[in-house]
């Protein structure tokens, strides 16, 4: 069976086409000489191993046959086009070999004309010995003039077209254009016609754009040099230069597994196979314990995590893996984009049998309570009684009638609901504080109010209330059900998984962190974090160092944006700015580095006087995008809050635009889509509509109201977090709309 090599040119076939393109690599993957496939050289081609064949009547494959000194042939499937312009196309198409890095190319060279009649040589009136992109270089202060006089990024930086050229080995005319650039602008789009060209180059040199130094992109891209000069047309060295790093980002070799659901699925999903180098890495190798891998929105950390949970399915098929995140929904999309990635996975049923098993922390730690031997020895452990009810969750009004029963000498910055159940979550519970003396004792790092002995027992007097009201109704709440369980998998002495992933993992909370440590052995390969630290929207910042989860050392940032534009990506870190964020290991989290793969428009900053105006302004926007032709279902507008998210759904009914109110769980089809900032979170869209960005909507007055200084500061965080994420859910084109004053959370940009 030959091997299919597949390129990103592949995965712009429209719908019927690629029907057809997989037939043809049906038949193609039994033998080049089946019946109808017409697999043909092209005559003067620059590539002797170039093919033409036929997917239908009107349309041809260009593929490349490398046979090297192995049984069976490799073939490198470049795309389908009408007839001839496919002829044309194989005409120029090479496979190349990079002198400088060993990596494999694919380029388009124009064939070599049938000598000339001859004829006397004309002298040039004047001899070059470079090229003019190189001669531009080489003297680059010739003939400056005012409109020239600006001096190139990359010199200033100390990188010369040598540092392009031979060390990394991009092309020369790319290379000459990067150096000669004098603007970020025009280094971007340098960067994006290398892209166009070769995958890999502009990769690269959006690196280099973006402030890293040549030996990073080295590292980045796994770039050593070739140890000798590799042969192009040697195949054995094509086949060699694929398994390059850098060249998988431009080349992906299926398995016949891989190939065989590709046939049946006919689906060209290109991020399953195409990852750069550092995303291969963090997918596949293997770890001596935790390790976190942070990154901003859209950088590929939830991809990373599925390709490693089917790494680890593969590398051991009875392995009990377990990939969970905060949301139910972001779970369920975790397990459909698991199996997009691999239907042939297996999935456990249950917690702690072999198999991905996939499933929301809140409802692990619910398994783990239906199944635990000894709940009573916990529960006395974490809460201080014998037994708890488990089945049953709290009211939520049990804080307010606790602190209105008990919390008479309470100090005036202690004497609210959210700083009482911030300080049960982060520090009472994850201590498994069960007295008064014990409670004296904690220590209570970042929690802003100082208590002494005094406040405490008053604040212990609510906890105490509380507790005693929760045990009377058998119930137990979110925070406690993760400890509890936590607790009585460490009594048992049981771990569970082999492997656990976390997604999202800035929205945990400790006890739901202490869970997670104890349902996996310390050791290699056993946890897994994907998490950004400025996506934060759901809970209270957590230093996992403080929960038996050592990352120091063990974790590694990504900054390449596949999903958002330059020009979206500016504005959502933007919103960040001014703002100091600390990750789970307790230091900064910055977000300066952040580049994108892609450019698009600027974004659209709509304010109106009138919240009808504003309403107007979203109907006209929405019908806008539908009419320029986009699918319904990559239009979405999103809102602050549930109220606000059904008003905007009865105002865009009310101007003729139809849209689907999207709830926990569900999905839309065939309609743009309206849904809340929160239940947004791990979607994307080609257009978003942010709407009511007003001074009154955000920060959120619900979110923000009766906090304690530090609790206040700590909510502007997630309100800021929670704009990021929202911002960064459009792919092409962002629009925000308010009226009246607009949120100071929106970075300073001019209105349109």
């Amino acid at each position: 069976m030959p091997t299919i090599v597949m390129t990103p040119t592949m995965n712009k076939l429209d719908g019927t086409l690629k029907r057809k393109a997989w037939a043809f690599i049906e038949k193609l993957t039994t033998s080049d000489d089946t019946l109808g496939l017409h697999i043909e050289p092209i005559n003067n081609s620059v590539d002797s191993r170039v093919r033409t064949g036929r997917v239908d009547q009107q349309f041809r494959a260009v593929l490349f046959k490398i046979q090297g000194s192995g049984p069976e042939a490799y073939y490198v499937l470049h795309g389908v086009w009408n007839h001839d312009e496919a002829i044309e196309i194989a005409k120029k198409s090479r496979l190349s070999v990079n002198p400088v890095n060993g990596v494999l190319e694919l380029v388009q060279e124009e064939p070599v004309a049938p000598p000339a009649p001859r004829a006397e040589p004309v002298q040039p009136a004047l001899a070059a010995s470079v090229s003019d992109a190189e001669q531009s270089v080489v003297s680059p202060d010739a003939a400056i003039t005012p409109e020239t006089a600006a001096e190139p990024v990359l010199r200033a930086r100390g990188i010369s077209l040598a540092d392009l050229t031979d060390v990394l080995g991009i092309d020369r005319d790319l290379a000459a254009g990067a150096v000669e650039a004098t603007s970020d602008d025009a280094l971007s789009a340098v960067a994006d016609r290398a892209a166009d060209q070769v995958i890999w180059q502009g990769i690269a040199l959006l690196e280099i754009a973006a402030g890293s130094s040549v030996l990073e992109v080295q590292q980045s891209l796994e770039l050593e040099r070739a140890a000798v000069a590799l042969d192009s047309s040697d195949d054995d060295a094509v086949i060699a230069a694929l398994q390059r790093p850098a060249s998988r980002t431009g080349f992906s070799v299926l398995d016949d597994d891989e190939l065989r659901r590709a046939i049946e699925e006919k689906s060209f999903d290109a991020w399953r196979v195409f990852l750069h180098p550092e995303q291969r890495d963090y997918a596949e190798r293997r770890r001596l314990g935790p390790f976190r891998l942070s990154g901003g929105a859209g950088t590929g950390k939830t991809v990373v995590l599925i390709h490693r949970a089917r790494s680890l399915a593969r590398a051991n098929p009875d392995a009990r893996i377990l990939v969970t995140t905060y949301t139910r929904n972001l779970a369920d999309a975790l397990k459909a984009d698991l199996l997009r990635l691999d239907p042939s996975i297996v999935l456990a049923l249950k917690l702690g049998e072999p198999g991905v098993f996939v499933t929301g922390i809140d409802a692990v730690a619910a398994a783990v309570l239906r199944d635990a031997s000894d709940l009573s020895g916990a529960a006395r452990e974490v809460l201080g009684v014998d037994a708890a009810g488990v089945a049953k969750r709290t009211n939520k009004n049990e804080w307010t009638d606790a602190l209105e029963s008990a919390g008479q000498n309470l100090p005036t910055d202690a004497r609210s609901v959210p700083f009482l159940q911030a300080e049960y979550a982060l520090i009472v519970l994850p201590n498994r504080i069960t007295s008064r003396e014990e409670y004296w004792k904690a220590r209570r790092p970042g929690r802003g109010v100082k208590l002494d002995r005094a406040k405490r027992s008053a604040v212990w007097d609510v906890v105490e209330t509380y507790r005693r009201r929760s045990r009377l109704d058998g119930s137990i709440d979110f925070e406690e059900a993760p400890a509890l369980a936590a607790a009585a998998l460490e009594r048992s002495g049981q771990h569970l998984c082999d492997h656990v992933l976390v997604d999202e993992g800035q929205d945990l909370t400790p006890t739901r962190w202490q869970l997670l440590r104890a349902l996996v052995e310390s050791g290699p390969d056993d946890l897994f974090i994907a998490e950004d630290s400025q996506q934060r929207i759901y809970g209270r910042q957590v230093v996992l160092g403080r929960y038996g989860i050592g990352i120091v050392g063990r974790s590694r940032r990504l900054t390449l944006n596949y999903r958002t534009t330059a020009e979206n990506l500016a504005f959502a870190v933007g919103v960040l700015s001014g703002a100091s964020f600390t990750d789970v290991e307790n230091t900064e989290a910055v977000s300066a580095g952040y580049r994108s793969a892609r450019r698009g428009p600027e974004p659209l900053l709509i304010g109106t006087e009138t919240v009808s105006e504003e309403l107007q302004a979203a109907a006209d926007l929405v019908a806008g995008w539908l009419n320029d032709g986009l699918e319904p279902e990559t239009v979405a507008v999103l809102t602050r809050d549930q109220r606000q998210r059904h008003f905007v759904m009865e105002g865009l009914r009310e101007r003729g635009v139809q849209a689907r109110e999207v709830d926990a769980g569900e999905a839309g089809v065939g309609l743009p889509l309206v849904m809340t900032m929160h239940r947004a979170k791990g979607t994307e869209f080609s257009n978003v509509l942010l709407f009511g960005l007003g001074a009154r909507a955000m920060p959120s007055p619900v979110a923000t109201k009766g906090l304690t200084d530090s609790d206040l500061e700590d909510a502007l965080l997630r309100e800021r977090s929670l704009l990021y994420v929202a911002a960064t859910r459009a792919r092409d084109q962002l629009a925000c709309t308010w009226n009246g004053e607009r949120t100071r959370l929106l970075p300073e940009a001019a209105e349109h």
